[in-house]
């Protein structure tokens, strides 16, 4: 009986700190390695610089269509621009000239 008594006190009182060591393991092994965690952070920062260069990308690219947009929007539009995009647009010459096409910058 005594034996009883002192293995179910025993449990008793071991019930609780199991039940906070299995909480606290639970969601400290998803604050380091689950969706939202620690290791997932490395990634998330990998994907924003990625995301960040492309759109300085962008906003460089943008940047030069709107100088261009301003050149041919003036009262006499810029002569070269507008012989570049006949060119580019039409790749017609004059006789005997042959058109390369290029990459734009």
């Amino acid at each position: 009986m005594r034996i009883k008594r002192s293995v179910a006190r025993f449990f008793a009182l071991m019930v609780l700190p199991a039940v906070t060591v299995t909480v606290v393991g639970y969601f400290g092994s998803h604050a380091i390695w689950g969706e939202r965690g620690i290791l997932a952070l490395e990634d998330t920062q990998a994907h924003l610089a990625l995301r960040q260069q492309e759109l300085t990308g962008l906003d460089q690219s943008r940047a030069r269509l709107e100088h261009r947009i301003a050149l041919m929007g003036q009262a006499s539009p810029d002569a070269d621009l507008v012989e570049e995009l006949a060119r580019t647009q039409l790749m017609d010459g004059a006789p005997n000239q042959v058109a390369v096409s290029r990459k734009a910058r």
